[in-house]
């Protein structure tokens, strides 16, 4: 039995690791995507503090190292169920069951979908969600980004470098990328903004084509010819396997205050997935301090 079981291996679930180890208490983070999570996908971080303009790849690695260096055991798979209501914690994964004293829930978030014809047909064909994984595909081509936030100003940025033409598609006439963003991408040659304006359809043969876009005004659509479609329209949680125990709020994030502590005992949550005012990798960081110690303290005064 461990001290510690981490579901999460992003910014938060690693720094719990890097904290619970250096506490000396055991833990196994289960990770069943890319470790650091979607910080990876990021060609530049210039916000995280006395780190300028590291890459998210090299940011995750370097903390995936420091965590490997503590020796806290890594499991890359996903849970797929959790019993956390006992003094006994367990989490089962496709292949085997876990047990802990305690559980910090560090799961962040999953992409949001479109939800529109043809966006599930053409997925990996031209439908894509990581702008830096899969831009190099469509070097030279047009291709469209939909979204109004950092994200979809990132990819429209990184894209405007090496493809003939990017389109930014956003539902209203209003932005939620960071004003230097805004400036850099909105200024671009290369970027057709288009406002007020939804995707309702993404066609092809064997990949993607063309897309049809409505305007959100007056309900008429245009055809784009596109070779690729970037989705890049927000997170959501995904905490279902947890909601017999822990309480959710009324968008599936996971409600703890800023101890990180959910109404279930010895059971924590640190990120992206807690309700919070605040998504950022410095305040992934802390929840996953924070939730350590927590679990510390939990452990201890129950010897």
């Amino acid at each position: 039995m461990q001290d510690v079981l981490i579901v999460g291996g992003g910014t938060a679930g690693l720094t719990a690791a890097i904290y619970a180890r250096r506490a000396g208490l055991s833990c196994t983070v289960f990770e069943g995507g890319t470790p650091g999570g979607q910080i990876v996908t990021s060609p530049e971080v210039d916000n995280y503090p006395a780190m300028p303009k590291v890459s998210g790849f090299d940011y995750a690695m370097a903390l995936l190292k420091q965590v490997q260096e503590l020796d806290a055991e890594i499991i890359y798979e996903s849970v797929i169920s959790a019993e956390l209501g006992g003094k006994t914690k367990r989490l089962c994964t496709a292949n085997g069951e876990y047990e802990g004293k305690s559980v910090i829930i560090a799961n962040g978030v999953l992409r949001r979908r479109l939800g529109c014809k043809g966006e599930s047909e053409f997925e990996g064909k031209g439908v894509s969600y990581c702008a830096t994984c899969d831009g190099a595909f469509f070097r030279e081509k047009a291709v469209a980004v939909v979204g109004g936030g950092n994200t979809a100003f990132e990819d429209a940025e990184y894209l405007a470098g090496i493809c003939s033409k990017v389109y930014l598609i956003h539902r209203s006439d209003k932005f939620r990328a960071s004003d230097a963003l805004k400036k850099s991408v909105l200024e671009n040659k290369n970027v057709t903004v288009l406002t007020n304006s939804e995707v309702s359809e993404i066609s092809g043969d064997r990949s993607v084509n063309s897309l049809t876009v409505r305007s959100r005004a007056n309900g008429s659509e245009a055809k784009i010819a596109v070779s690729a479609v970037f989705v890049a329209v927000g997170m959501v949680p995904d905490n279902s396997i947890f909601s017999a125990t822990v309480k959710l709020d009324g968008q599936g994030y996971i409600i703890a205050g800023e101890d990180c502590l959910t109404e279930t005992e010895g059971v924590f949550v640190a990120g992206d997935t807690r309700e919070k005012e605040l998504r950022q990798l410095v305040t992934a960081a802390s929840d996953g301090a924070v939730a350590a110690m927590g679990a510390f303290k939990y452990i201890k005064s129950n010897l």
